[in-house]
């Protein structure tokens, strides 16, 4: 009977482990193939930009793609610290799967904690690159983390002249946030960002950065609270998305909810996914169906879904 009991144990492992082999090897070559068929360009050294084909052309800063469709939209990725770039790519291939062009935006630690030479730099590069590409009149906002604080710095440029950039709040028809992270908890998330497996040295950045925001208030603080207000009066009112977790410390519940809030006292359409334990922007990693159910439902209530059989491969 003990014998049995192991072979049938045995048969079923065995099974199991081949079932997750070719589930691991379909999906490394969707990725393989994913890459074969699009090319990439460094706008600057903190925006990448994606598209479908091999063919782009450049001239005063405009990316002419020769695999050009007008009708196809373009997802700009504010991504997190440190993000590794096949990490990001998971989250890409969703979109590109879609027909969505890409627009990769990232930015250093150093370049967040001092604003005027660093995000708002970049916060700058990704509104011009959004103003000379008009084809795109479909753009859809993906953010993580700190990429919410730099959504605040384009706003903050928008606020400036209305009326010059009208046409690129007008383009943007769907935004997803995922543990978007507000000034509260940036001395939080910054040290797990940088040291995520060290403690001590965790707590020596966070009591630096502390010291930061209360000494450079001019040259930091200030551009912070400031990203934070336009965050929570977003001039962009087309519909939301929030990914959240209960157990997240850095882009804590209680501070997205009031962000929801908010928009939805502005006539914001909103939705929201709530998981029960997932870390910091890892959210898909962890829950990767329960992820991609919820980002395609939202995609097609945005009429974005150009290929319903590739949608059934994540499931």
């Amino acid at each position: 009977m003990i014998v049995e009991r192991l072979s049938t144990f045995a048969k079923t492992g065995i099974f199991y482990c081949a079932k997750s082999q070719l589930l691991c090897q379909r999906q490394n070559l969707q990725m393989l193939l994913l890459a074969c068929t699009i090319s990439s360009h460094a706008v600057t050294k903190n925006i990448e930009y994606i598209s479908h084909g091999n063919q782009i052309n450049t001239s005063n800063r405009v990316i002419q793609n020769l695999n050009y469709s007008k009708d196809r939209p373009l997802l700009v990725l504010l991504s997190w610290l440190y993000a590794k770039r096949k990490h990001v790519m998971k989250y890409i291939n969703l979109y590109k799967e879609q027909g969505f062009d890409v627009l990769i935006v990232s930015m250093t630690p150093w370049e967040l904690m001092w604003p005027m030479k660093g995000s708002k730099l970049v916060a700058a590069d990704l509104l011009t690159f959004l103003i000379k590409h008009q084809n795109y009149q479909q753009i859809v906002l993906h953010g993580f983390s700190v990429g919410g604080y730099l959504w605040g710095e384009v706003l903050d440029l928008i606020e400036s002249d209305r009326q010059e950039y009208k046409n690129v709040i007008d383009r943007i028809v769907g935004q997803v946030w995922d543990s978007a992270a507000d000034i509260t908890e940036l001395t939080i998330g910054v040290p797990r960002a940088i040291f995520p497996h060290n403690e001590v040295l965790q707590n020596m950045l966070q009591k630096y950065l502390e010291y930061h925001l209360k000494t450079f208030y001019k040259q930091s603080t200030q551009h912070y609270i400031r990203s934070s207000q336009l965050f929570h009066s977003n001039l962009v009112h087309s519909p939301a998305l929030f990914f959240l977790s209960k157990t997240d410390p850095v882009g804590t519940l209680s501070s997205n909810l009031k962000v929801k809030d908010r928009w939805d006292s502005l006539g914001v359409e909103t939705y929201i996914k709530i998981f029960e334990k997932s870390p910091h922007v890892g959210h898909y990693r962890k829950y990767p169906k329960e992820y991609a159910t919820e980002l395609y439902a939202f995609l097609n209530k945005l009429r974005l879904i150009e290929n319903e059989e590739k949608i059934r491969t994540h499931f």
